[in-house]
């Protein structure tokens, strides 16, 4: 946990983003670090979580996870949560939770009020069936050398 909060000073100091940073180990040794970079790459998904899970993956040539343990400085945000899941990882630690990020201005309650279907979503999705978008999940699933994940 030492070392994510150490990435989360570093993105503090040079404000590159939030006071989150984020270290994912296996085995007993640091695979990647990240802290929170969303200014500095004008990237929403830029969570210090995204970059330690992204940099772990390329390390490893893995796009899974399996084995490591995540030490990060909050609980995760919703968009975090499913990455750590679609990765895989075994554990995560964290220190702040979603309310103490909450009260200083990281406030994710209303993405979850919106997937829980408490409230209406603001942005509007709206289906446009394809026969050429179906045409490409059929070929990806027909493939017998496609790559599951």
């Amino acid at each position: 946990m030492k070392i994510a909060y150490a990435e989360a000073q570093t993105g503090i100091e040079e404000k590159e983003g939030g006071p989150f940073g984020a270290v994912i180990v296996k085995e007993g040794k640091v695979i990647a670090t990240g802290h929170n970079m969303v200014v500095k790459t004008s990237d929403p998904t830029a969570h210090a979580e995204i970059v330690a899970i992204r940099k772990a993956c390329k390390k490893l040539d893995e796009f899974h996870l399996e084995g490591c343990i995540m030490y990060v400085t909050g609980e995760p945000c919703p968009m975090c949560f499913a990455a750590i899941h679609w990765a895989r990882m075994h554990k995560v630690v964290y220190c702040n939770t979603k309310d103490e990020a909450a009260a200083i201005g990281f406030d994710d309650s209303l993405i979850a009020k919106i997937a829980a279907g408490d409230i209406k979503d603001p942005i509007k999705f709206e289906h446009r069936p394809s026969s050429n978008c179906k045409e490409l999940f059929r070929k990806w699933y027909e493939d017998p050398n496609r790559i599951l994940y």
